[in-house]
């Protein structure tokens, strides 16, 4: 893909945002659009089209590039315009657990490997990223991952049939933290429509943001979805099998907080 496209990051920040502050007015200018409920923040114009990533420059260490030799062949799916066939990819039926922009991969290993009855399918664009999962693959010994090095919103549109998956992950999305660059965050009503269409019924969608103004929006967009249901009342605890990153617990002594959100796929006939 033209790595000059500019196209919206999902990747973990991996950095600590400021401790939170009430989200600021967004009081729409002429100019504006009111979007309906559920989309970008009064003020905020949405995108024409979703967009799921930008690519960042970084490097791949030796390590990196080795594990992309040795178990790319294995682990990395290519990405193709045709439903996935999970069964004959991870060579097992098990429950398919979608996860859009894994970072370094750090927390993706550690759930996989505490929920081994579940497989993952994980979509980073950022190579070094994908190096270091498959490194932590090799290290670790595990199977139930497989990476597709790609543009999240096509392998939704293309590769994954309608309720077909069990649950995806979303953490730390980029909070394009200015007013002007809040249209480029992950969590809009699009997006939710698609990924809440391919949920099977239960299953579940989970977003984690260390971001309170996005946190609020992503309450909002996940509240609005009528396939949804939240688990909680506002936003849930944190899942046991989600663990704390060494950013997170940075942060955490720092003062600032964690936004987890849980939300179910209606069961059918409620929709």
């Amino acid at each position: 893909m033209d790595a000059s496209l500019q196209l919206i990051s999902v990747t973990a920040t991996h950095s600590t945002a400021p401790a939170p502050a009430a989200p600021c007015s967004n009081a729409a200018t002429p100019d504006d659009r009111s979007p309906p409920a559920g989309n970008a923040p009064v003020g905020v114009a949405y995108p024409k089209t979703i967009k799921s990533f930008v690519l960042r420059a970084g490097r791949t260490t030796t390590g990196q590039a080795k594990a992309f030799e040795d178990l790319g062949p294995r682990f990395v799916v290519p990405y193709t315009a045709a439903v996935l066939d999970a069964t004959a990819l991870f060579g097992r039926s098990a429950p398919l657990v979608l996860e859009i922009g894994f970072g370094m991969g750090e927390a993706t290993a550690h759930i996989a490997r505490v929920r081994p009855e579940d497989n993952f399918l994980c979509c980073e664009v950022h190579e070094p990223g994908v190096g270091a999962l498959l490194k932590r693959i090799g290290e670790q010994g595990q199977t139930n991952i497989r990476i597709v090095q790609h543009d999240a919103v096509e392998v939704l549109d293309h590769m994954l049939a309608p309720a077909s998956l069990d649950g995806v992950h979303i953490f730390f999305p980029d909070p394009w933290h200015k007013k002007k660059h809040n249209k480029r965050r992950l969590i809009q009503q699009p997006l939710i429509a698609k990924l809440a269409a391919r949920l099977k019924p239960g299953g579940y969608i989970h977003c984690a943001t260390d971001w309170q103004p996005y946190a609020e929006q992503m309450l909002q967009v996940l509240g609005a979805e009528p396939l949804l249901a939240n688990t909680a009342e506002g936003y849930a605890p944190q899942p046991e099998y989600r663990p704390l990153t060494k950013f997170e617990n940075r942060g955490l002594r720092l003062g600032h907080g964690v936004w987890d959100l849980v939300f179910r796929r209606r069961p059918l006939g409620t929709d």
